[in-house]
């Protein structure tokens, strides 16, 4: 019992010094310790925030899709009649226009192969006059009974068949001038060729093989397929607003091109398979930046813009009130606004009412702030990322 006794007085004893060596620290601390700067003290008061001017963008409901690029019309040149390639009159890889000659085929042969036919039809209209001449004369020594009615026969027969050798040479003719037509390979449409797949003194045989191949570019097509509900939706919103239709096109290096849709058709039946229908856009392409064979991304929305205020999710604040936000005055003064907040894009939010777009919003050091206080205000772009 007195062993007991004597080690819980030694316990005592320690913790009493340990405290007394604890208070005497404090004490310590304390006096040697410097006393704090007031807030008011050389403008220390004033946080560091960064604001943000809201950001406008046009909201209107668009549904993207992927388009493929394609010429309204294309030709491949092919040539009509045999022989050697003469020439080769155009640049490959250039735009070309209706009714250029681009290749010529051995024209000489052709032009003798006129000038033949057009001697045959010379005599044989000499034969017809002559013919002519013969069948009148033997009709009127016929009537006079001085000619039998078999020799009548005969210059008859002669003179028709003398009109059949005439129609028959102008045949000739015409068809040889259209082969010596056929010597010059003319553009039929206007548009970009491509490489020369035959060369000069080459020999080519009709319609044998291609010789070149030509795409129209401007306008151009971009087909697209739409799923069945989406087309019923878009035929029964659009068309019951006359069409307010508003196409964008991004191109595969991010450039947009809005405002250059000609015209559009839908596909006269709906593809079972995939329950989707094909939609052919006709576009301007002046700046010749839409190409035959690519992939573009087309937006389709409301002709109309939808114009709305967007502000960073992270200058949102709440309390038992509502919604609010704080903003920096042209005096440099944190000032709260209470806000009716619309739907979530990305990262921002639409500001329905209480600001303006000229306003700048604190989106970091928010919780540095009070309504009224003095705060050191720093500018950042709507593009910047806060962290």
């Amino acid at each position: 019992m007195r062993v007991g006794t004597v080690q819980k007085r030694v316990i005592v004893r320690h913790v009493v010094i340990l405290g007394l060596c604890v208070a005497f620290g404090w004490f310590l601390k304390a006096k040697l310790t410097p006393p704090a700067p007031s807030m008011g003290m050389m403008g220390a008061g004033e946080p560091l925030v960064l604001t943000q001017v809201l950001e406008t963008r046009n909201i209107a409901p668009k549904k993207t899709y992927i388009g493929h690029v394609e010429p309204i019309k294309s030709v491949n040149l092919m040539p009509q009649i045999t022989g050697y390639v003469e020439k080769v009159l155009f640049e490959e890889g250039s735009l070309v226009q209706e009714g250029d000659i681009l290749f010529v085929i051995e024209q000489e042969r052709y032009i003798a192969n006129v000038s033949l036919r057009e001697a045959e039809l010379a005599s044989a209209k000499a034969n017809l006059v002559r013919a002519e001449r013969d069948y009148k004369r033997q009709s009127s020594l016929s009537k006079q009974n001085y000619a039998s009615k078999a020799t009548l026969d005969n210059a008859e027969s002669a003179y028709l068949q003398a009109k059949a050798a005439v129609s028959q040479a102008q045949a000739n003719l015409d068809l040889a001038k259209i082969n010596l037509g056929y010597t010059e390979i003319k553009a039929p449409i206007s548009g970009r060729i491509g490489k020369a797949l035959i060369t000069e003194g080459n020999y080519v045989a009709a319609t044998s093989q291609s010789l070149a191949r030509i795409v129209q570019t401007n306008p151009i097509r971009v087909a697209f397929s739409v799923t069945d509900k989406d087309m019923l939706n878009m035929r029964q919103f659009y068309g019951a607003k006359g069409s307010p239709l508003k196409t964008e096109l991004v191109l595969s290096n991010g450039t947009v091109l809005v405002n250059n849709l000609r015209s559009r058709f839908t596909d006269n039946e709906v593809n079972s398979d995939t329950a989707t229908i094909a939609v052919y856009a006709e576009y301007n392409n002046d700046k010749d930046l839409l190409i035959p064979g690519n992939y573009v991304d087309i937006r389709i929305g409301n002709k109309d813009d939808q114009l709305a205020l967007l502000v960073s999710q992270g200058a949102i604040a709440q309390d038992q009130h509502g919604n609010y936000v704080m903003i920096v005055t042209e005096d440099g003064v944190a000032e709260q606004r209470r806000v009716e907040l619309g739907e979530i894009i990305e990262d921002k939010q639409v500001v329905l009412s209480g600001l303006s777009a000229d306003d700048k919003v604190i989106i970091q050091g928010l919780q540095k702030v009070r309504d009224g206080q003095k705060v050191k205000a720093q500018l950042v772009s709507p593009s910047a990322e806060v962290k």
